[in-house]
């Protein structure tokens, strides 16, 4: 019985580092390297991630740097940047690239804590899924007589146990990363 534990333990963390990745991707009034994370790249014909080609730093709250490793991509990168959804206008020095993160407008904002609020209940889904699974092995366990009612009953409230820490360090990261997008 511990194994499906130790199992929905797992689940349950890799739905949190997902949420995580997420919403650090989430555009906020900071430079943050974790902003061009996803951002791929055309370099010779294949779809490379920004941060192979280059080290992407902040070295000011409102500045993104790129030092590119091939001087041959730095127009690729810079042009990756420009068209992303991000709406960023990158300037080129050789092979520096400078990105300035403007201000977000407060309904910008607004429209960001939403959608950020969507992921997080999309994360606590996730755990309820992976609880469910879990209740739905011990109801098995208990029909083929592996364990007993009261064992079921004991693994259920260990489950939602689980599941419950899982789902309040969802909303502990939500708060902060709300936080953080409203600071101006």
């Amino acid at each position: 019985m511990s194994g499906k534990f130790e199992q929905l333990e797992q689940e349950c963390k890799n739905a949190i580092e997902h949420f995580k990745r997420e919403a650090a991707r989430m555009r906020t009034g900071r430079a943050n390297p974790a902003l061009l994370e996803g951002l791929m790249v055309d370099y010779y014909g294949s779809s490379t991630p920004i941060k192979q080609l280059g080290l992407v730093s902040a070295p000011e709250a409102r500045l993104l740097t790129i030092q590119v490793y091939d001087p041959s991509a730095a127009e690729s990168v810079e042009k990756a940047i420009r068209n992303s959804e991000l709406s960023l206008n990158p300037s080129r020095e050789g092979t520096l690239i400078r990105v300035n993160i403007p201000a977000l407008s407060e309904e910008r904002r607004k429209e960001l804590v939403k959608t950020l609020h969507k992921m997080a209940e999309e994360a606590k889904v996730s755990l309820r899924s992976h609880r469910r699974d879990a209740i739905d092995v011990l109801k098995k366990q208990v029909k083929d007589k592996e364990i007993s009612e009261d064992d079921q009953r004991h693994g259920q409230e260990e489950i939602q146990k689980v599941t419950d820490q899982y789902s309040k360090e969802v909303d502990a990261l939500l708060v902060l990363k709300e936080k953080e997008m409203m600071e101006v």
